[in-house]
C-alpha cells in the first residue's frame, strides 16, 4: 500500500512541520513552563546556549496530573556529571512543586553534537522538528529541513536490536511491582510504537507524534502486528504492570520489529 500523496504533518514542500509551539501550552502548564523557564538560567547560567520543550505540552494535548514536563538542554560544552546532578535537582523540585505535572525529563547534550553530520538525522532532525525554542538560540537555523524518508527512519530508530539487551537488563533489576514496572511498560511502549511508525513512515508519507496515530498507520502495512502495536500504544497512555507484557516485547515484538527495520532501513549509524 503506498500513500505517497499523504500530507499528515507535512508543509507545501513535504517537509516535516515542526510541530509543538509556546502558543499550544494548555493554561493549567502554562506556570511549570515558566518556572522552568526562570529556573534553567539560574542553574545552568553560562553554561547553558539553549533550551526546548518537546512532548505532548508543547503540541498541546497535555492531560493536568497526567503528562510530563520533557526538556532538552543545549550546553555549550558536553555535559558534565555536575550539569546531570544539577538537572536531576532541578526535577525533582519542578515535579514536586506542581502537580500539574507527572514527572519531569531533561535531555542533555552539548552543542557541537546536536549540530554534527553524524547527529544531523537524529539529533538535529529531533531539535529542528520535535523540539519548541524556550530559551537561547534555536539551533534549527543550522540544520537542514526534513523529508519522511528512509534516511531518517534508519538514522531515528534504526538501533532497536542494541537497545534490546540494556532493556532486558532493566527488566530484570526492576523490583517485583507493579509501580516499579509501569514506567518500564510506558517507556518500552512508547518506543516501539515509535519505531513501529517510522519503519513505514517514508510510505506513509508524514509525520505524526500521537501513540494511536502511529499504530494505525503501521497497521495499515503489517496488518499481522497491528494489533501488537495498537495495545502498545494503549499501553503507553496508560501503562500495566504486568510483567508478561515487559517479556513480550523483550521476547517477541522487539526482536521482529528490530529485524524487519534492519531489512527495510538497515542499521543506524554507530555511535561511539
Amino acid at each position: 500500500m503506498e500513500t505517497r500523496g499523504h500530507r499528515r504533518g507535512l508543509d507545501a514542500e513535504g517537509h516535516i512541520e515542526r510541530e509543538g509551539s509556546l502558543a499550544r501550552v494548555p493554561r493549567a502548564f502554562e506556570p511549570v513552563v515558566a518556572a522552568a523557564l526562570d529556573r534553567l538560567a539560574d542553574v545552568f547560567g553560562s553554561r547553558l546556549d539553549g533550551a526546548y520543550l518537546y512532548g505532548s505540552i508543547p503540541r498541546g494535548t497535555a492531560r493536568v496530573g497526567r503528562s510530563d514536563l520533557d526538556l532538552l538542554l543545549s550546553l555549550r560544552e558536553e555535559p558534565t556529571e555536575a550539569d546531570r546532578a544539577d538537572a536531576r535537582a532541578l526535577e525533582t523540585a519542578l515535579d514536586e512543586e506542581f502537580p500539574e505535572i507527572d514527572g519531569v525529563g531533561t535531555l542533555l547534550f552539548g552543542r557541537g553534537r546536536l549540530l554534527s553530520d553524524l547527529e544531523r538525522h537524529d539529533l538535529g532532525w529531533f531539535v529542528a522538528c520535535l523540539c519548541t525554542p524556550l530559551l537561547g538560540e534555536d539551533l534549527a537555523v543550522h540544520l537542514p529541513r526534513y523529508r519522511p524518508d528512509a534516511l531518517l527512519a534508519r538514522e531515528t530508530n534504526g538501533d532497536l536490536a542494541l537497545l534490546l539487551p540494556r532493556w532486558r537488563e532493566r527488566i530484570a533489576a526492576a523490583e517485583d511491582t507493579d509501580g516499579a514496572r509501569r514506567p518500564l511498560v510506558r517507556s518500552l511502549s512508547r518506543h516501539l510504537v515509535r519505531t513501529g511508525f517510522t519503519l513505514v513512515m517514508p510510505r506513509w508519507n508524514g509525520w505524526t507524534s500521537e501513540l494511536g496515530e502511529m499504530a494505525e498507520a503501521f497497521g495499515a502495512y503489517y496488518p499481522e502486528r497491528a494489533t501488537d502495536l495498537r495495545s502498545a500504544a494503549v499501553r503507553g497512555y496508560e501503562p500495566t504492570g504486568d510483567p508478561a507484557v515487559l517479556r513480550s516485547y523483550v521476547d517477541d515484538l522487539g526482536p521482529w520489529l528490530a529485524g524487519e527495520y534492519a531489512r527495510v532501513h538497515g542499521v543506524k549509524a554507530p555511535r561511539a
